[in-house]
């Protein structure tokens, strides 16, 4: 069977492999036992989703799996991400399922961990629940199956807990905002919260059918917010993706600021307040130069992990460290929350922007990036362009004209079938030969 984890759980076309209801049912199973590996007490797991039409067939077949193994299941409906993990924690449950492709199209899901503590399963756990899933699992005796049971107050735990990251004695009143949930799981909870902190809302991405979310709209594609936001004369524009776990803002002028510069923004006024645990930010590899120049300058210390927000979270437990995200809009902050947080990061931009009284454009200009370019390749299944003689050549010329002022960055997506190549450099138009020729290299690759 082929590696079913990728950088943020399972995740594929719903009806095609790994994305079946068959699948989820033996992974339920396999996950089910995993968690119930001591058989003394009650036993429980709370699955939330997104609004995608195949969360229900998700949402049942896990189900069958994990109650066949003796679990509890508390189905939450459409909330974000970070609720799955908070609500795990604070219900006391072995297990926290979130069923989402996250910013991926409609015809997509996936299917993301947490454990007890919140947080996302680690390489090794989902490694051991991978062979379970292999194995097969036996089903628990009759007499020990579990029950099913819907929880209808989720989205208000959730909003009452992201209202909480907020200062207590501060109000959004006067300021108007225009909020895209993408068609996606915050299309209830993140209007709401921001209406009850006294925001002039403006929605955009609220009308989930199952088939739109992410379409022309969200985190991915923010044209639309940011027509919003000038045609209205809104403060500024927060823009979600299908699960809210991450964040892009948008100017008063329309102009959008990606997680970097919100990290930015953030780092220095943590760091000023002595609130930057280690006196370090946590961000990817993917993340700018000029973000890394922009935080040494102010004498913060920039940790680089692999893609994914799961490893930024894991070096941030490792080092001690309280923020950390990615350039496409994960923001973490485990002073508030286990995971990315879209809408909790959004308030706290927020926040900044009534602390300072100054507007969102002088915030989400922290630095000037150095220019970066990534361009993606679709290869299929099967096929290791990058293992090959032409692509590997091509890399090391492109590296070669690249150092002393950028780098190269060559990864295989862990989401999708896909090898993306970004470059940085001062010299825009060097930059952009060296991607091409790498491009160029796989491209041929894939087609021979």
């Amino acid at each position: 069977m082929s590696k079913l984890f990728g950088t943020d759980g399972v995740r594929g076309t719903a009806n095609t492999h790994p994305m079946t209801a068959e699948m989820a049912l033996r992974i339920g199973a396999a996950v089910g036992q995993y968690f119930r590996r001591d058989s003394k007490g009650v036993h429980r797991v709370v699955i939330g989703k997104d609004t995608r039409l195949s969360g229900y067939m998700f949402e049942s077949a896990l189900t069958a799996g994990l109650t066949s193994t003796g679990m509890n299941v508390l189905l939450l409906g459409p909330v974000p991400t970070p609720a799955v993990g908070l609500l795990t924690r604070s219900m006391r449950a072995d297990l926290g399922v979130m069923i989402s492709a996250s910013h991926n199209p409609a015809h997509d899901n996936g299917i993301k961990f947490f454990g007890p503590d919140g947080f996302k399963l680690s390489d090794q756990v989902e490694a051991e629940i991978e062979a379970l899933v292999a194995e097969g699992v036996a089903p628990a005796e009759a007499t020990e199956i579990g029950r099913a049971k819907r929880i209808d107050d989720s989205r208000f735990r959730y909003i009452e807990r992201v209202k909480s990251s907020f200062p207590r004695q501060m109000r959004l009143d006067g300021l108007k905002v225009v909020l895209d949930c993408a068609n996606g799981a915050a299309y209830s909870v993140a209007p709401m919260a921001l209406w009850e902190l006294g925001a002039t809302v403006i929605p955009v991405g609220v009308g989930p059918n199952g088939h739109n979310i992410n379409e022309g709209c969200g985190s991915t594609q923010p044209q639309l917010a940011a027509e919003a936001v000038v045609a209205h004369g809104a403060d500024v524009g927060i823009c979600l993706d299908g699960d809210a776990d991450r964040v892009i803002l948008i100017d008063e002028n329309g102009q959008v600021g990606d997680g970097d510069q919100f990290m930015a923004l953030m780092a220095a006024r943590w760091a000023e307040d002595g609130r930057l645990n280690g006196n370090a930010l946590v961000a990817t590899v993917m993340s700018n130069l000029g973000l890394e120049r922009f935080l040494e300058g102010r004498g913060v210390r920039l940790e680089r992990t692999g893609v994914g927000d799961r490893y930024v979270v894991e070096r941030m437990r490792q080092g001690g460290f309280n923020l950390g995200g990615e350039q496409s809009g994960h923001i973490v902050m485990t002073d508030h929350a286990t995971t990315g947080d879209g809408l909790m990061a959004g308030l706290q931009f927020l926040a900044e922007m009534v602390r300072s009284e100054r507007p969102s454009s002088a915030l989400l200009h922290q630095f000037d990036p150095v220019p970066q370019l990534l361009k993606n390749v679709r290869y299929a299944a099967g096929q290791t362009p990058l293992e090959t003689a032409p692509v590997k050549e091509a890399i090391a010329q492109a590296e070669v004209d690249l150092s002393g002022g950028g780098r190269l960055l060559i990864r295989k997506s862990g989401t999708e079938p896909l090898v993306r190549v970004m470059a940085e450099h001062e010299d825009a138009d060097l930059m952009a030969r060296c991607v091409d020729s790498v491009v160029a290299a796989v491209e041929d690759v894939v087609k021979s």
